[in-house]
């Protein structure tokens, strides 16, 4: 049977939600399944990408497919309240997943991922915690209260792909935590006026408070000196965490470096990108050009067999 086309999220949810009467799948048109949803989002999971050695592949896919679904549960259903209740339907479908019992593509496609990688369900589980809180919380107080939303939203991300390239330790996955949590904050940096226009601002109060930018400013998407400092601010710490992380790449296997690499430097390229418009990302979304993705890639590749270089 061919692989499903993928006639939008709508269309996904009445085959394969909660009342759902899609059929089921055998392993390979679940990953066939995992691998199209994959390929029609690949900006937002750069890591599973054509780098990396085809085994390996198939197991990216499933893991973003998973990510992938439970961000349309929260962001796609335009109702909080059914957005919970279809988040513990996907936490329920995980549980039963690790007991042995998979009827959704995505978990029969992961069931296979988790026992050949021997992943825990807890980067799962976390994930699915800030997506609640995506439903519930839409300002942040302090930068310690975003760094916390940054450790379910963000970081489990990265700890699965240790996972995946057999490198998981305590000391990878710290220096992970700092590559992933870097990245969402060029993210919250990058998408200020998405966020805003979906109701979330990601900047914390305790900053914007000290540079006098306010909740009229953010509707009225003003720039000027106030948040052009706010900004600066929160790249420049987007960018230490990034740099914080950057020994993870000499400790990586090879079969995973030059993806995490490309990351790492992708992330500072966006913020170089959002340094050169001088911080007005209400104007337009930093962006990294063609022109510097080719060049990043070309240097990634270089670097892939050589000792590893800060950015």
């Amino acid at each position: 049977m061919p692989p499903m086309a993928d006639p939008g999220f709508a269309a996904q949810l009445k085959v394969y939600g909660p009342d759902g009467d899609g059929p089921p799948c055998d392993l390979p048109r679940a990953q066939a399944y995992c691998r199209q949803l994959a390929r029609s989002h690949y900006e937002n999971f750069t890591v599973a990408s054509w780098l990396l050695p085809s085994d390996l592949r198939p197991h990216f896919h499933a893991i973003y497919a998973y990510c992938r679904w439970a961000d349309d549960l929260a962001d796609e259903v335009q109702d909080a309240e059914r957005s919970l209740e279809l988040l513990e339907w996907w936490g329920e479908q995980l549980r039963a997943c690790y007991a042995g019992q998979a009827w959704h593509p995505v978990f029969v496609a992961l069931r296979e991922t988790i026992g050949r990688f021997g992943i825990p369900s807890e980067p799962f589980e976390d994930l699915l915690v800030a997506f609640r809180q995506d439903q519930r919380q839409t300002r942040y107080a302090t930068r310690a209260e975003l760094l916390e939303y940054c450790r379910h939203s963000a970081n489990p991300v990265g700890r699965l792909v240790l996972y995946l390239g057999r490198a998981f330790t305590p000391a990878s996955a710290d220096l992970s935590d700092q590559v992933c949590t870097g990245l969402q904050l060029a993210n919250f940096c990058q998408d200020v006026a998405q966020d805003y226009q979906r109701g979330r601002i990601y900047l914390p109060s305790e900053c914007r408070e000290r540079h006098g930018y306010g909740e009229a400013d953010f509707a009225a998407g003003r720039f000027n000196q106030a948040f052009r400092e706010l900004l600066r601010e929160q790249v420049d710490d987007a960018e230490r965490h990034l740099r914080a992380g950057w020994p993870l790449v000499a400790e990586l296997p090879r079969v995973l470096r030059m993806d995490v690499d490309l990351i790492v430097r992708g992330g500072l390229e966006i913020l170089r990108a959002t340094r050169r418009q001088d911080f007005d990302v209400w104007r337009r979304r930093p962006r990294v050009s063609k022109a510097a993705q080719i060049r990043l890639l070309l240097s990634a590749w270089w670097r892939a067999g050589r000792k590893a270089q800060a950015p």
